[in-house]
């Protein structure tokens, strides 16, 4: 069941990277945030017992992250 849930976890992150098409429309904070949630899906999915909970934990705790992060560098 987890590697159901890397493989879609993974092919989500392959979806929402493809469909940023207008990446260069987007400031480096929403840039992070994209990156961020995608990367914290990913680890989020593994922690615990894997559930949908846990993968949206981490989308959201990696997409304020990535945010942040996007934003204090120039």
């Amino acid at each position: 069941m987890r590697k159901w849930i890397a493989m879609i976890s993974l092919a989500s992150m392959a979806a929402v990277t493809a469909g940023c098409s207008t990446w260069d429309n987007l400031s480096r904070a929403e840039k992070g945030a994209v990156i961020g949630a995608g990367a914290g899906a990913a680890v989020g999915s593994q922690v615990g017992d894997g559930g949908a909970l846990n993968t949206l934990g981490g989308a959201a705790v990696g997409g304020v992250i990535g945010h942040e992060v996007g934003r204090r560098t120039n």
